[in-house]
């Protein structure tokens, strides 16, 4: 059974940095689009960042020049650093993957994770 594990989530201050993890028990990791998604308490679920498998990378626009996904495919690993954190950046933060285009809709992900907590206080 695939597994998306996120991990990293946390408290900080408005500024401060988090940096998230998400290992994923696909075979042929390289092969996959790999996503970020967020979802705020009574806003529709968004795609932060995405990344393709050779490394082209996609980035909405409230968060470019703040945050960085990049992917290490020895380790089945994506990451997502965040910094210069906003009280706006306040969210449950999912990793997600799929073959083929990297799409901005969460729907259209073959395997997602349950998520991890980003809270920023100002």
């Amino acid at each position: 059974q695939v597994q998306l594990v996120e991990s990293g989530g946390g408290s900080v201050q408005s500024g401060g940095s988090l940096r998230l993890s998400c290992v994923a028990s696909l075979n042929r990791f390289n092969t996959y689009c790999m996503a970020w998604f967020r979802q705020a308490p009574e806003k529709e679920r968004e795609a932060v960042a995405r990344i393709l498998p050779y490394g082209y990378t996609i980035y909405a626009d409230s968060v470019k020049g703040r945050f960085t996904i990049s992917r290490d495919n020895a380790k089945n690993t994506v990451y997502l650093q965040m910094n210069s954190l906003k009280p706006e950046d306040k969210a449950m933060y999912y990793c997600a993957a799929r073959t083929g285009s990297c799409s901005d809709s969460w729907d259209d992900y073959t395997y997602r994770g349950q998520g991890t907590q980003g809270t920023v206080s100002s």
